[in-house]
């Protein structure tokens, strides 16, 4: 009995030997856990001047910083205070006039008192100036000043020897191209456009031609196929005028 309970004991000796040591973690960096190092160190941070200040809750009833009605509350706050200072220096850069609030009551008022603002987009206030019978009448006031001014007859030159090529489309009924008046010789297409080259424009070959005893006679081969118009004058635009 006795050498079971020495061996026993000795077991447990041998156990207790042999279990890790589980060191103090405040100890090991170098902090002391003790009930009076932190007195002092309370006691120290007490004589600190420059303590962290306590965190102060807001009354009951006041929004959070962070909530919307203070969001709110502090825009107000600024945009008042921005108007108040900026009122002073803007009337002083405007020639001593205060500036326009641009609210719906100061719009409305100056869109009455300053003609000027067109309205062309406001229906009920143009339609208080215009209606059908309105547009009616001032048609009819136009119609009223037209003035149709009625054709009158080509005046007659005097002492002009030059032919009128105005005159002698009229007085023709024929189209151009259709053979009237004879003519005769062999090369008359070539001949006539040599000799239409040296005219700056159709209406004064059309003279030069009639002034020679056109349309009968063709003394410079300018009507080739006898049709009565030279090189490529055409009757048909003034016929057309005076038909409107």
């Amino acid at each position: 009995m006795t050498a079971r309970v020495f061996l026993a004991g000795l077991v447990l000796a041998t156990l207790s030997a042999c279990a890790p040591q589980v060191p103090d973690s405040g100890r090991t960096v170098g902090f002391d856990n003790s009930v009076d190092a932190q007195r002092q160190r309370e006691a120290a941070l007490a004589q600190n001047p420059y303590r962290v200040p306590d965190t102060v809750l807001p009354p009951t009833g006041t929004p959070s910083p962070s909530s919307a009605e203070a969001t709110a509350a502090e825009t107000t706050r600024v945009l008042n205070e921005t108007r108040s200072a900026g009122a002073v220096e803007t009337t002083t850069l405007n020639g001593g006039v205060a500036p326009v609030q641009t609210n719906p009551t100061s719009v409305t008022s100056l869109d009455a008192n300053n003609s000027a603002i067109s309205d062309e987009n406001n229906f009920d206030a143009v339609a208080g100036r215009q209606s059908i019978e309105s547009d009616a009448a001032r048609i009819a006031n136009n119609k009223a000043q037209y003035e149709v001014v009625q054709p009158e007859a080509l005046p007659t030159r005097s002492g002009d020897s030059q032919p009128n090529i105005v005159a002698f489309a009229l007085e023709t009924k024929h189209p151009k191209g259709q053979s009237v008046y004879a003519r005769a010789g062999f090369g008359g297409e070539s001949r006539a456009a040599r000799n239409c080259a040296s005219y700056a424009s159709p209406d004064l070959a059309q003279i030069d031609f009639l002034q020679r005893g056109g349309p009968v006679r063709d003394r410079k081969g300018l009507d080739p196929d006898g049709d009565g118009y030279a090189c490529s004058w055409d009757p048909a635009p003034f016929r057309k005028a005076t038909q409107g």
